[in-house]
């Protein structure tokens, strides 16, 4: 079983009644939704930003082997303090799948190293499609060569981040920009994966193709307790 916990800003679909009717259970419960019913052997909760400590206490992080962020208007609410706290669980083992806007959330920028808000954007609803850079990859299985979104949020390169260990899916737009929209990225014991598409104004989450590349993200940021490496302390001669 994978233990996921989607957290989600929550501030859009309170604030909007347009993007509430889309998403009537919000983002996270979209993506919730979808998950549980994938077949998988996933056990799924949601938090937010206006739980307490922002749901992401300590034994709810202990509880989760993936947790999938969702952000947008709200990242400097979220207190230095959970930060730290999911950071040094990532670094732990804990999986991380950051969605769209998730680029300018502490959490990410910590994971980074940088100020990776730093990108080009346009929202007038463009096409977007994403190819597929890495078809032999584990988190394209079974979603063909490219996703084709009809309207979306424009990203443009360039985009501060990183050089991803792997790039999985690169996004062209109907304006002509590109931009590297599936990266994952390893810190100690933990795996990363960013996707871009999921402006909360279009309905990108009930994509089938969208939904696929999230669940096998679940499964590939996943890391088994027993395969998390050895600790760190005082070291012991291996050498007789």
């Amino acid at each position: 079983m994978i233990r996921i916990t989607v957290w989600n800003e929550f501030a859009h679909e309170q604030e909007d009644p347009d993007i509430r009717k889309l998403y009537p259970e919000g983002i996270h419960g979209a993506i919730a939704d979808f998950l549980k019913k994938s077949g998988e052997d996933f056990k799924v909760r949601t938090a937010t930003l206006y739980d307490e400590e922002c749901g992401l206490t300590e034994e709810v992080l202990n509880e989760t082997d993936v947790l999938i962020w969702w952000g947008h208007m709200r990242h400097y609410l979220v207190p230095d303090e959970v930060v730290n706290r999911v950071f040094e669980h990532i670094q732990n083992g804990m999986g991380l799948i950051a969605l769209h806007s998730a680029h300018q959330s502490k959490i990410f920028e910590k994971l980074m190293g940088t100020i990776s808000g730093d990108l080009k954007w346009r929202e007038t609803g463009d096409k977007e499609i994403l190819w597929c850079v890495d078809p032999s990859h584990p988190i394209a299985r079974g979603v063909g060569e490219h996703i084709i979104l009809e309207q979306e949020e424009t990203y443009g390169e360039h985009f501060r981040i990183p050089t991803p260990d792997e790039l999985v899916f690169i996004s062209w737009f109907s304006g002509g920009e590109v931009f590297r929209s599936g990266c994952v990225y390893k810190r100690s014991r933990g795996k990363i994966f960013y996707f871009r598409p999921g402006h909360e104004s279009y309905p990108t989450y009930y994509n089938k193709q969208v939904q696929q590349v999230i669940i096998n993200a679940v499964k590939y940021v996943y890391t088994p307790a027993e395969e998390v490496p050895y600790g760190y302390g005082m070291v012991e001669s291996v050498l007789k």
